[in-house]
């Protein structure tokens, strides 16, 4: 019955001969079944085996070959399990040995699952695929596998121990072999056991491991070590996800890493280290701090909320130390110029950190009020004045875009507009602007910012100079003055016409002015009031300047000096020597003022007078006399007043004259909240305030003007309420 192909037998021989026929057809596949598992070589041809199948498939017996055949394999797989309980559990060698023979067990069994797979592929693909409760060959070799072996509570004890001690190695620098893991793990996915048996002890290995790792480290290394370590950790789970691990751990793994390794210790890792971070400007580590806080519930709040309290820190230090006020603004604006780079840089241009940097910009730089505003108009005028070689035009032009940042912040911006309006007075009457176009840059810039309003008085002091140069060409074409020109002591006279309202306000002085002068002012009083009748022109002699043509033994030189430093030089061509008493009565300086002029002239770099007693300071007393041997490599030489701290007189006139117009606007926003309300209460008239107001203002200041103007009759108290107020027509 050896032979696949027979002929046809009568009806009567055709049972008997099937029975023997699938009988010793089945013996013949059973011992091929068993070389394939004992790994011994086949005595028949596979085309043939599988013919075989195919007929006793036909003769309708598959219900009993797959049962044969399970039973089969069955038998083998229960035989395997020995070798397994004999083994014995020692050392980690023992482990790897374990681990090791599972491997080639599991192997092994795969290898024979498919050969015998093979060879009975007609039975998995007409029966069992017929009968839908029935596992296929491949599924029945992995359920036998499961059963018997991996169910085995000692065999999968063993195992997993095995894998988690070869992973916990790894874990601490060793090398273990990756292809062995994956194959175990493999197995276990592949036999559905994975989760139960291994997962949820891999998960509760690692959580102890980062658990006990993160608080020993936290205690140990700064934190840029500490976060290096977390993203090479988290690296090296990934990898292990890649190399050997499941899919579906990927999540659950990477989250308790996270979880262990950042989450348990936020704030101890900003506490630590975030200062130093930024102080440092460590913009690698910045970034990594991030991007590894954006993967941890609450990270990122967190992180914003110290990276808010740093600045707020940082710049209030910059702010509210006097003895930094010098380097104030330059401070701000690298301070700044930094905060932005970490923002754009580190922290992703996250809306929310770019928020909060301004936010915590505009409470530290209102900490200590006025003083920002004050110092930030001189440092613009430091800018903007003539002499200024720091910077080309576009390099100016990106400093003054960087302070009107800073500007933004500013709740009293009166306050800068008053000091840069008294210094953009000075460097316009002295001609000390640098530029003309970064002055009306820097003019756009803030008509954009606060409105045409705050820089209506500004753009008028332009406007005077534009007149005053038109008004000079006439004047000179004037007969008077051009007679003057004629004679040998001429004076050349430029004068400055300059708006009251629109020019901060100067204390008028008194001075003996020499004739020439006085007669040239007339020249010009007589010939402006003629052309504008009904006007009133006020000299301020402490904004004059003059040019002196002086003679010494070197030769002749320029002057270039103000108009006190001129009256106090020109005594010199009417005498030798002068007491300083006696230059006061000459030229009606005050006292103060006088003993800096003197100064300037007898004791800084350029001495064209000498002084006797020699001395930094001048003292009552002191003599003068012209110091003919003067010398000077430049033909042309400024000689600067010296300036009185111009903080302590002109930073409190000036400040004076800000509380008064800003009482003037409480005034008129108290009027005007009250004429179109009629009736108030004291609560809600101050908050109708406080949002119309724009500058800061405390609720005592407001109390007195509501008070001071319930005294001038624009309002009164209700005579039953007295918190609330009515308004008198």
């Amino acid at each position: 019955c050896s032979s696949t192909h027979m002929s046809p037998l009568p009806r009567a021989y055709r049972p008997k001969l099937a029975e023997n026929y699938t009988e010793d057809t089945w013996l013949k596949l059973r011992d091929a079944v068993g070389a394939i598992q004992n790994s011994t070589s086949i005595k028949y041809n596979l085309e043939e085996l599988y013919q075989a199948v195919e007929n006793l498939c036909s003769y309708k017996v598959s219900p009993t070959l797959y049962k044969q055949l399970r039973q089969v394999c069955e038998d083998h797989v229960q035989a395997q399990i020995h070798q397994f309980r004999e083994y014995p559990f020692l050392c980690s060698l023992d482990n790897l040995s374990f681990l090791k023979r599972m491997n080639r067990c599991w192997q092994d069994h795969c290898r024979q699952t498919i050969m015998i797979r093979s060879i009975f592929l007609f039975l998995d693909r007409t029966y069992v695929l017929q009968n839908s409760l029935l596992p296929s060959i491949w599924d029945t070799g992995l359920e036998l596998f499961r059963t018997h072996i991996v169910s085995d509570s000692a065999v999968q004890k063993r195992t997993v121990e095995g894998i988690l001690e070869q992973i916990e190695l790894e874990r601490n620098g060793e090398t273990v072999d990756r292809s062995l893991l994956r194959s175990l793990l493999g197995m276990l996915s592949d036999l559905q056991v994975y989760k139960d048996s291994f997962e949820e002890r891999f998960l509760t290995e690692t959580n102890r491991l980062y658990a006990a790792e993160g608080q020993h480290l936290m205690q140990e290394r700064d934190v840029p070590e500490y976060l290096h370590h977390v993203a090479r950790r988290l690296e090296e789970e990934n990898d292990r996800i890649v190399s050997y691990l499941d899919q579906s751990t990927q999540k659950r793994l990477i989250s308790c890493v996270e979880k262990q390794l950042l989450e348990e210790h936020m704030t101890a890792i900003l506490q630590k280290g975030l200062s130093t971070l930024l102080d440092e400007n460590r913009v690698t580590e910045l970034t990594l701090l991030y991007q590894l806080f954006s993967k941890v519930k609450g990270g990122l709040p967190t992180l914003l909320q110290f990276w808010r309290d740093y600045i707020k820190s940082f710049g209030g230090e910059i702010v509210c130390t006097p003895e930094k006020d010098k380097d104030m603004v330059q401070d701000l604006l690298d301070f700044k110029d930094k905060m932005d780079n970490v923002a754009q840089s580190c922290f992703a241009r996250n809306e929310s950190f770019i928020n909060a940097m301004k936010e915590a910009f505009e409470t530290f730089i209102n900490k200590r009020p006025n003083k920002p505003a004050e110092l930030i108009a001189k440092y613009v005028d430091s800018k903007l004045r003539a002499g200024n070689k720091e910077a080309t035009e576009e390099e100016l032009e990106r400093i003054l875009d960087k302070i009107m940042i800073i500007f933004r912040f500013i709740h009293g911006k009166d306050v800068f507009e008053a000091f840069y309006k008294k210094d953009l007075a000075k460097r316009l009457l002295v001609g000390k602007s640098a530029s003309v176009d970064a002055e009306k840059s820097m003019l756009s810039k803030l008509k954009h910012e606060c409105g045409a309003a705050f820089t209506s008085k500004l753009e008028g002091m332009f406007k005077d100079m534009e007149l005053s140069k038109d008004i000079m060409i006439q004047f000179k074409q004037v007969p008077e003055y051009m007679q003057n020109q004629s004679e040998p002591s001429n004076i050349e006279l430029t004068v400055n016409i300059l708006t009251m309202g629109y020019w901060p306000s100067y204390t008028p002085m008194e001075v003996h002015l020499p004739t020439e002068m006085v007669k040239l002012q007339e020249v010009f009083k007589l010939f402006y009031l003629g052309k504008h009748s009904g006007r009133k022109l006020q000299w301020q002699p402490t904004l004059g300047h003059a040019v002196l043509k002086a003679e010494f033994k070197e030769g002749k030189k320029e002057l270039q000096v103000s108009l006190f430093q001129t009256l106090v030089l020109l005594m010199f061509n009417e005498g030798e020597e002068f007491s300083m008493e006696e230059i006061r009565a000459a030229t009606g300086i005050e006292e103060g003022e006088l003993k800096r002029t003197l100064q300037s002239l007898a004791c800084g770099k350029a001495r064209v007078l000498n002084k006797n007693p020699r001395g930094k300071d001048v003292e009552d007393g002191d003599r003068f006399n012209f110091n003919n041997d003067f010398k000077h490599k430049l033909f042309r030489i400024k000689i600067n007043q010296i300036q009185m701290k111009e903080t302590v007189e002109e930073q409190v006139s000036t400040t004076e004259r800000v509380f008064q117009d800003r009482q003037y606007q409480i005034d008129a926003a108290v009027v005007r909240i009250m004429k179109m309300r009629k009736t108030l209460s004291h609560n809600l008239l101050v908050s109708e305030l406080y949002n119309q107001l724009k500058f800061p203002v405390k609720p005592g200041d407001l109390k007195k003007r509501i008070e001071s103007l319930i005294d001038r009759d624009y309002m009164e108290r209700d005579k039953e309420t007295p918190n609330q107020y009515h308004y008198v027509a």
